[in-house]
């Protein structure tokens, strides 16, 4: 490539300030950018153009490449302000954030300065995950996602070097088979498609191939038409794009092309590349970086310092402390670090390696000691614990390849041996495990656990969630349709209903989880009405086809008559879990995190009247009561441990203890400690 190609390209530049612009506005929720996380995107294509540009031209030059001067190339660019911006982020981490935060950003840490942190998001990702804005260095994802390339790319570029023509060819079907694995990863395996290196790298390799277009062909001089084209498809990428389940797949495609169109023509005299060439754009780009660093711990910090509600001006105050954060770092780190002659070759790769040993020792510390919990008061510490009181042991969790349970998760609980229980439910049956799995054990009698995150246990129904993917919601069919078929050889003698009743019977959440919904619609095969409650059971295959003339019923009372119908059998004794009750305000992470903050705490917030849970409950208790009544079901109730005559309490005590300890998770979860003072409520489950 001539030195012409590797020439100084402002409009780059410039189109690294529409990236970054991008994203930071979309994180700080300026409206009308609702796409703006596709300036990740635009990163890609630049970086990948760049660095293969460098990389590509000292291979194909001299069928080489100085692995070790490349990678000490990247230190020299990457680390000094990673480093910088890691070290503030961890000092404020430790004045501001509870021990399951800090934990969580030691964690973080070492998997960032290992460039592992693509992984560590994507292993974390479930139901009980933390928000993104609780994530201070979430956004180093991307960051590692590109070294990883980096990693793989010199050495693909090294085989292929005395073989242009071949090199295009190779490179370009690596392109398109990471394209496809990232359409079809985006229907069935989202999170990973989102973070994971194959599925991200065509658009880095976008970039690559473009730079050895370049090498053949020279500089694009195509005319307005194209780089306006370009321009158009980034900013729609940025305006009309939306997160969620549909994201990348092919959707990437549209800032990505116009990426390259503007890369392609950036060298045409236009208006486009002139736009993009001005010097407030340029002076936005070259500080790009160390923008991109700070923008999002500034962004999440602030919910630990400043509280989750922030005003526009706040937020724009913060915007302008990103922004004065970067310019600092890029005048007073970025630059001098890139000067040879103030951080010689050998000093940098000392600091890398006294800087990697620092930032993992940093990790390690919250992260080997809870989170430094001493640094709270007790108040604090009782809900801080409660946000951290999930974690549960799922070593004895199967998935059979053969038989009746194929392809079904299952979790033993208890004594080993045959099941002679089998509990099924949502995240509910989760929540209590600890407590169910204590009380096998007491009783010597083994337990088969299935659970499905927002899942409803019940036959014959789908569900459309505004919290889960399309995927998800069709996953939850599937799993249902198939322990269906597994019940049908399954002669366990006591069964186990749990669930978020409420949840299903209203179709939305409550207080802080009010704006999620969910819809059930009752299964094509499934709209024949369900035999009466105490009827002869038809078994598990429900009658198919419409009754002609009947209007179709309530999908979830309906359902629930259909599933305990189903689930009966001459023998077996059938039960059900009483919802826990749900306090609507209460949250622990929030409550603890308020509390450090010294912002007083109403009683709403610990506690719900008695009265307004049980009107929450009674729509979806309604139809197991009317099953109890005619003696299908057995209700386990667990309000008695958890509520008094007046009210339902976020706090309880135990009884080895002389202060409150933390029973509920958030406004409908149980802690461990939580389900483990329920256990006793099981003990119907082992009587004959």
């Amino acid at each position: 490539m001539s030195h012409a190609a590797l020439s100084y390209r402002p409009e780059i530049d410039g189109l690294r300030a529409v990236a970054v612009l991008a994203v930071v506005l979309y994180h700080f929720g300026v409206p009308g950018l609702g796409g703006g996380f596709v300036g990740v995107d635009v990163f890609f294509v630049i970086s990948g153009y760049l660095i293969g540009a460098i990389l590509w031209r000292e291979a194909s030059g001299s069928g080489r490449i100085a692995l070790g001067r490349f990678w000490l190339r990247r230190f020299r660019r990457l680390a000094p302000a990673w480093s910088v911006m890691a070290l503030a982020v961890w000092a404020v981490g430790y004045a501001v954030l509870l021990p399951h935060d800090f934990r969580e950003l030691g964690k973080s840490l070492i998997a960032a300065t290992l460039f592992a942190a693509n992984i560590h998001q994507y292993r974390q990702a479930g139901y009980f995950d933390a928000a993104a804005e609780e994530k201070p260095l979430l956004h180093m994802w991307s960051l590692s996602l590109e070294e990883q390339f980096y990693l793989v790319l010199p050495l693909v570029l090294l085989v292929l070097a005395r073989r242009p023509r071949a090199a295009v060819a190779v490179l370009a079907a690596l392109a398109a088979a990471s394209l496809a694995a990232s359409v079809l990863g985006t229907r069935s395996h989202h999170v990973a498609a989102f973070y994971l290196f194959p599925f991200r790298a065509w658009e880095l390799l976008a970039g690559v191939l473009l730079a050895m277009r370049d090498e053949r062909a020279g500089p694009a001089r195509l005319g307005w038409p194209v780089s306006a084209l370009g321009l158009g498809l980034v900013l729609a990428g940025v305006v009309l794009i939306r997160p969620g389940a549909g994201f990348p797949g092919w959707v990437a495609a549209v800032p990505v092309a116009g990426t390259v169109l503007l890369i392609l023509n950036g060298r045409d005299g236009n208006a486009v590349n002139r736009l993009l060439s001005l010097r407030p754009m340029v002076m936005i780009g070259l500080i790009s970086y160390s923008l991109y660093l700070w923008h999002w711990p500034v962004r999440s910090l602030s919910l630990f310092v400043l509280g989750p509600d922030l005003s526009a001006p706040v937020r724009a105050g913060l915007i302008a402390l990103s922004f004065a954060l970067a310019w600092l770092s890029w005048r007073f780190v970025e630059r001098p670090a890139r000067d040879p002659r103030l951080l010689p070759p050998r000093a940098l790769a000392a600091g890398v390696v006294v800087g990697v040993g620092g930032l993992l020792a940093l990790g390690a510390w919250p992260f080997l000691r809870a989170g430094l919990p001493e640094r709270f008061g007790p108040q604090v510490l009782v809900h801080a614990a409660a946000a951290q009181d999930f974690i549960q042991d799922w070593s004895r969790c199967t998935t059979a390849r053969d038989g009746p349970w194929a392809g079904v998760e299952t979790c033993a609980l208890g004594p080993d041996g045959p099941p002679q229980v089998l509990a099924w439910g949502d995240s509910h049956l989760r929540a209590i495990k600890e407590g169910l799995d204590e009380a096998a054990h007491r009783a010597g009698v083994p337990v088969l656990l299935i659970w499905h995150a927002g899942c409803p246990p019940l036959f014959g129904v789908d569900k459309r969630e505004t919290a889960a993917t399309r995927a998800e919601d069709a996953a939850c069919s599937a799993a249902n349709r198939q322990i269906a078929q597994a019940m049908a050889h399954t002669d366990v003698p006591a069964i186990l209903l749990v669930g978020r009743w409420s949840y299903y019977a209203t179709g939305a959440g409550s207080g802080v989880d009010a704006d999620n919904r969910i819809a059930l619609t009752t299964q094509p095969d499934a709209r024949q009405p369900a035999p009466p409650v105490g009827a002869p059971p038809a078994g598990l295959a429900p009658a198919g086809g419409d009754v002609a003339g009947q209007a179709p019923g309530d999908p979830y009372a309906d359902a629930v008559a259909r599933t305990l119908t189903a689930l009966s059998a001459p023998g077996r004794r059938l039960f059900v879990l009483r919802q826990v009750p749900e306090l609507p305000r209460y949250r622990s992470a929030d409550v603890a995190r308020a509390m450090a903050r010294g912002v007083p705490i109403p009683p709403e917030a610990l506690s719900v009247p008695r009265p307004v849970a049980e009107a929450r409950d009674d729509t979806g208790l309604a139809p197991f009561r009317a099953a109890e009544a005619a003696g299908q079901v057995a209700i386990l109730d667990p309000w008695p441990g958890l509520c008094d005559a007046a009210r339902c309490l976020a706090l309880g005590v135990r009884p080895d203890a002389d202060r409150p300890a933390p029973v509920y998770f958030d406004n409908n979860h149980l802690t461990n400690t939580g389900a483990r003072g329920l256990s006793a409520l099981f003990a119907p489950l082992w009587a004959h």
